[in-house]
């Protein structure tokens, strides 16, 4: 678990000595920020690199609204970028093919960020990733999970934190059914963003555009859509 007082003091250290650092964040996530102008793609080791869940996600990309860039493995930038320019996000098979990836298209993730999470009252208790509490899909996030758990001690929700870097944290949110409609998502995920950011960094939230309860949920938690966009490669529909 990464919520003691050491990986606290360490992260405040780092964001200190940084002016932007949602900026910095996003260079170091990426590969490189911000884009030179309408469509910057740039060649970066990061791709090669594994991610906070030890998986290498070869193709990364951020949509400001006016400007998007996208990082791929060094040597492999001009190509990708041909194929973006002629076939823009229909190019997703082919890049992926240059990229030594099977068949996959490029989606789309709405891209939110605070600074001023919502007023709402805290709720939950961090405890750790491996707490035999908590469903399986809570077990890989390296940056603890923050709980809410039943008067017997039942799991009703939680938030799990991936730290990508010292200065962006992700937040996903997870309800059991019978807790939905409560309040709950919404007050975990208000609480996880208000310590991220006592930490010196930036608590981001990624869900897909056709979620309609996740984008309310990160309205309510004072995530507004920007319009920004995650690029990626994944599997066709």
């Amino acid at each position: 678990m990464t919520s003691g007082c050491g990986v606290r003091r360490r992260l405040l250290a780092s964001s200190a000595a940084v002016a932007d650092p949602f900026a910095e964040h996003l260079g170091r996530w990426i590969g490189a920020w911000p884009p030179a102008g309408g469509l910057t793609v740039v060649g970066h080791p990061r791709r090669n690199d594994p991610g906070w869940d030890g998986r290498v996600v070869p193709f990364r990309g951020v949509r400001d609204g006016a400007r998007t860039l996208v990082a791929v493995p060094p040597g492999h930038d001009g190509e990708v970028r041909d194929l973006l320019v002629e076939h823009g996000d229909a190019a997703g098979p082919l890049v992926a093919e240059r990229l030594g990836l099977p068949p996959l298209r490029i989606g789309q993730a709405v891209f939110r960020w605070t600074h001023r999470p919502a007023p709402l009252p805290a709720l939950g208790t961090w405890v750790g990733a491996d707490d035999p509490r908590l469903p399986e899909w809570l077990r890989p996030f390296n940056g603890g999970v923050l709980a809410t758990f039943d008067d017997r001690g039942l799991f009703l929700g939680a938030v799990g934190r991936k730290i990508h870097d010292d200065h962006g944290h992700e937040i996903a949110v997870g309800t059991t059914p019978a807790a939905r409609g409560r309040g709950i998502a919404r007050r975990l995920v208000v609480t996880a963003a208000r310590r991220i950011l006592a930490e010196g960094a930036v608590p981001t939230y990624l869900h897909d555009p056709a979620n309609t309860a996740s984008a309310r949920v990160a309205v309510a938690a004072g995530f507004p859509d920007r319009g920004w966009r995650l690029l990626g490669l994944w599997p066709r529909a």
